[in-house]
């Protein structure tokens, strides 16, 4: 397991966003273990602080070759 320092630069940042900016992908569960490892995050209420510094997990590289995920068009 290694860990990330992430520190929030822009205003309105919530966690699910700062995550998705520095990882570019959808990392189930990540949210959850990010808010156990910083049970202090609560009280920022919606949105981040500036310059609050947040402890991560960094996940795993994502595997090549994923199967991809149907495309449900509701206007065939």
């Amino acid at each position: 397991m290694s860990l990330e320092i992430l520190t929030v630069t822009k205003e309105l940042t919530t966690l699910d966003l700062l995550l998705w900016r520095r990882f570019k992908r959808d990392v189930p569960g990540l949210v959850e273990k990010t808010f156990a490892m910083n049970p202090d995050i609560v009280f920022d209420y919606e949105y981040l602080k500036l310059g609050r510094q947040i402890k991560v997990e960094t996940p795993p590289p994502e595997t090549q070759g994923r199967a991809a995920t149907p495309v449900i068009s509701l206007y065939d």
